[in-house]
């Protein structure tokens, strides 16, 4: 078993307290995560204390703004190797979480991270969100959406506000450069009837690593119009 003392102690500042179930299930996803991205590339980043740092951690900065109790259906868009969604179910077992990304062989892995912790309220969802934003069991359907992708706020927006209940949250994990990100992104946040409400900067504990968590309010229905077809969010950004 690995050392997990940093991650308790950062949740703890925030009222969140982990079991022991918790952490041994934290360290299963670690050792799978390790073993598969010897055939398949999850991450470049695989020493234990980078990990814990980087992904886990990083995933439950959320916690600065956003009552993670109080959210009940998640989706993760871009989830790649389970950042942050596969963490947050695992901190918050009570959410209902959905991980989705554009290539299979990674849902593959969470899917098998999701049987062997026994996770119960966790799927995955294979497709490109210009397509799913429009299926109506997926459209407006969730509380938040989370999203570490590396694509500009702009095309964030299209790709996964479509995805909030009006009255919901969107928040983007971004770096140092969040902030001119989210200038870029007015006229998308116009166009999608939706909003800033904070962009929370600082350091991740134990490195330099600047975060901002930019947080978005979804304040009506996204016109239906969007997302755009696949492809055109990226190359012709609102």
């Amino acid at each position: 078993m690995h050392d997990y003392s940093k991650l308790i102690s950062y949740l703890s500042q925030y009222g969140v307290s982990v079991s022991d179930d918790q952490i041994q299930k934290l360290d299963t996803y670690y050792e799978m995560m390790i073993e598969t991205n010897k055939s398949l590339n999850l991450t470049a980043i695989t020493e234990f204390d980078d990990v814990l740092i980087k992904h886990y951690i990083d995933s439950v900065t959320i916690v600065r703004d956003i009552d993670m109790t109080g959210t009940k259906s998640v989706i993760d868009v871009g989830t790649g190797a389970g950042f942050p969604g596969m963490v947050l179910k695992i901190i918050f077992p009570d959410l209902n979480i959905t991980l989705f990304d554009s290539l299979q062989k990674r849902l593959k892995f969470l899917d098998d991270v999701i049987s062997t912790l026994n996770l119960k309220g966790i799927s995955t969802y294979h497709g490109r969100a210009e397509e799913a934003g429009h299926i109506s069991s997926m459209r407006e359907q969730y509380d938040l959406c989370v999203s570490r992708a590396v694509a500009n706020l702009p095309v964030l927006c299209e790709l996964c506000l479509p995805f909030v209940k009006t009255g919901g949250t969107f928040v983007s994990y971004k770096s140092d450069k969040g902030s001119s990100e989210a200038e870029a992104a007015s006229h998308a946040l116009s166009v999608l009837n939706s909003s800033i409400i904070k962009e929370d900067e600082f350091t991740l504990p134990n490195s330099d690593m600047i975060r901002n968590l930019i947080l978005i309010s979804k304040d009506g229905s996204c016109p239906k119009t969007y997302p755009r077809k696949p492809g055109t969010p990226s190359k012709k950004p609102l």
